[in-house]
């Protein structure tokens, strides 16, 4: 049984993971391992009627070598009476001393009684890590000495983001923005060092910080976002982000309003890179599948486009991306804009763009999150992966999705992979079957594009 059911044990026996005083801890499940947009995996997590219990000194488990996110501090970090020790770090965690109590932790939401047992000289902690408001009640006896209700208003909270990609980040910040204002708690955000600059003016009310200078003594709750694949029991997520969205997923984590928002970005320089009508590109991705696989796909797309009256501009890092005997290039006929320029450099760029066209990758969320009109070509995610587009591109007569499919998990570590289809004439057919027709139609509704289409023809009318 998971702790979403009423658990109650009687006094006489200690529950699996409690361990009477002065034993060996057990070892807690394993935090998630690197978790983020699919170049990223995670490690699968146990389920049991309490997760973990170290002695009253809060020694803990053997951590492993790698972790997605800053570990929680080694106690609770709220002080309650008797020595009891609580807080909401890393799921709902009480540190008793030496002696007989009856702990109670419940879902003040659902009414349920998530665990129940007498225990002393021990940690009990919640199976569930993401948010859920708990109220922890501690008797001595027959005499209740502690009764606390979540409440994060004016408390320090952690929510930490994996680091590694761009176009996780810009899906998840929105969620805890949304966390902060409707609990009116002291937010810190951990986050890759180089993204904090893209929202750090843009958002004073919140504290941002590299994950090597989080001080995980000071928060009263953290929750950790990310794309747990195995993670079979629902202990970081409480349903399987597959099927409700990359970015979505945060919002279920954190108890908020799923609906997608893009981010605010911090104020840079607002003077238009170029004078004459651009339109920003992205091709390049981490793994085959997200790319456009159909051959002549972008040379024509390009041709087209110049043609309409634009100037192409190829905004990804790198011209050539690749693995093994795989090597993609920059599409024919593109201006080169590529390198390691500041993300807040390429969001002026894309301000100032007629459109964006581009894959399931980081820049097509920096779009986004700039409020320019986005063509996102993809087959191997769903549309309900990313964020909506009225100009989403996807071909449901070839196989498509995958990603979203649980019955695959994904294996970032494979540059080729394409669970259906691998090493056969239909491999990433999701992309490939997907026509220069397709996008060209998408296009054409864009507003604007048929006017200037049809003065750069010259004769008043958009070409088909």
């Amino acid at each position: 049984m998971d702790d979403a059911a009423t658990l109650v044990r009687p006094a006489a026996a200690l529950p699996a993971g409690v361990l009477p005083p002065n034993l060996v801890a057990a070892k807690e499940p394993a935090p998630p391992a690197l978790s983020s947009e699919p170049d990223a995996d995670t490690a699968s997590s146990g389920s049991q009627a309490v997760s973990a219990a170290t002695d009253s000194s809060g020694a803990a488990a053997a951590e492993p070598d790698k972790r997605a996110y800053p570990a929680p501090a080694a106690l609770p970090t709220q002080e309650g009476p008797n020595g009891i020790r609580f807080d909401g770090n890393d799921g709902c965690r009480v540190l008793l001393p030496e002696g007989k109590y009856r702990v109670r932790l419940s879902d003040l939401d659902t009414g349920n009684i998530l665990y129940e047992t007498v225990t002393g000289n021990s940690r009990v902690s919640s199976v569930k890590r993401y948010y859920i408001r708990f109220c922890i009640e501690v008797w001595d006896g027959e005499t209740q000495i502690l009764r606390h209700e979540y409440s994060a208003k004016d408390r320090e909270v952690l929510i930490q983001l994996p680091v590694g990609t761009l176009g996780d980040t810009m899906g998840w910040f929105p969620y805890a923005v949304k966390f902060q204002r409707e609990h009116g708690c002291k937010l810190t955000v951990g986050m890759a060092e180089w993204l904090i600059p893209l929202f750090k003016d843009a958002y004073p009310e919140i504290e941002f910080a590299a994950h090597s200078a989080v001080q995980p003594d000071r928060y009263y709750a953290t929750y950790n976002i990310g794309l747990f694949f195995d993670d079979e029991a629902r202990v970081y997520q409480p349903c399987d982000f597959r099927l409700v969205g990359l970015h979505r997923t945060a919002g279920y984590i954190l108890g908020v309003d799923p609906t997608e928002e893009p981010p605010e970005l911090s104020p840079t320089d607002d003077t238009r890179p170029i004078e004459e009508p651009y339109v920003c590109i992205a091709s390049q991705s981490t793994t085959q599948a997200k790319y456009w696989n159909n051959p002549n796909g972008w040379r024509e797309l390009v041709k087209f486009l110049k043609d309409s009256g634009y100037r192409v501009i190829c905004i990804d890092q790198r011209a050539v991306h690749g693995h093994g005997i795989v090597w993609n290039h920059i599409p024919y006929g593109a201006e080169d804009q590529t390198g390691d320029i500041p993300l807040l450099e390429r969001a002026r760029w894309l301000r100032h763009a007629a459109f964006f066209i581009g894959l399931s990758s980081g820049l097509s969320w920096l779009a986004w999150a700039a409020r320019v009109p986005v063509v996102m070509i993809s087959g191997f995610t769903h549309p309900t992966n990313e964020f909506h587009s009225p100009y989403r591109i996807i071909n449901y007569h070839a196989c498509n999705s995958c990603w979203n499919d649980v019955r695959h998990r994904f294996d970032h570590k494979d540059f080729l992979w394409c669970p259906r289809h691998a090493g056969t004439p239909q491999q990433f057919e999701c992309t490939r079957l997907i026509t220069v027709d397709q996008v060209k139609a998408a296009i054409q509704r864009i507003p604007g594009f048929a006017e200037a289409a049809a003065a750069a023809d010259g004769s008043g009318t958009a070409k088909p």
